[in-house]
């Protein structure tokens, strides 16, 4: 703790980032007002949605009695607009984190993939004779039957009525869920790429 502490005192963000992150995978009991000075190194580092959980957990854990209460109040006040900006932003994930374009549909949403009905064999078993064919029918004799079945033709297998027959289908892309997006590692600064360009 005392590491993360002289960081955060020479604003070097980033080493007390690993510190505290490097405490909380000890699994070791972290001291009461670790929760808020994380949450401070977080807010410098521009992580406002991960700086706000921690907040609320030092909250949590300590109420009106943590030795931290009026400088968390103050990181409260101070992580509103960020918080807001993320939130009305088109531009990132609801944790601030900016969208890149799905590497699989370029950003289309759809995509031309293996049939998922059939697994790209273009047939599928015959739900009347169980794939076999053959249906039976008991006569009045109480003798079983054997038909032909009048759906398959006898063979067993239908054309799949989903990619009917070309083993591929056009859907949603599974990689981002047909959003045409993914997040990014990189923290959204909530400018559209185009003004980047001209600044």
């Amino acid at each position: 703790m005392k590491g993360a502490k002289a960081a955060l005192e020479r604003n070097d963000y980033e080493a007390a980032n690993t510190i505290f992150r490097n405490m909380i995978d000890s699994g070791q009991p972290l001291p009461e007002e670790m929760p808020y000075l994380f949450a401070e190194t977080l807010f410098q580092l521009k992580q406002y949605d991960n700086s706000a959980n921690f907040l609320n957990k030092y909250l949590e854990l300590t109420g009106f009695t943590g030795s931290h209460y009026e400088g968390a109040q103050a990181l409260h006040k101070r992580l509103e607009t960020p918080l807001k900006e993320i939130i009305e932003c088109q531009l990132c994930d609801r944790r601030g984190y900016r969208y890149k374009v799905c590497f699989t549909c370029e950003g289309k949403r759809q995509i031309e993939q293996d049939c998922n009905y059939c697994k790209a064999k273009g047939v599928v078993g015959c739900s009347r004779c169980s794939g076999s064919g053959m249906v039976t029918k008991m006569n009045i004799f109480k003798i079983v039957e054997y038909f032909e079945c009048d759906r398959c033709a006898g063979k067993g297998r239908l054309t799949c009525p989903v990619c009917e027959g070309s083993l591929k289908e056009v859907s949603s892309c599974q990689t981002c869920n047909g959003s045409g997006k993914l997040s990014s590692e990189d923290i959204c600064d909530h400018i559209a790429e185009e003004a980047h360009e001209h600044i």
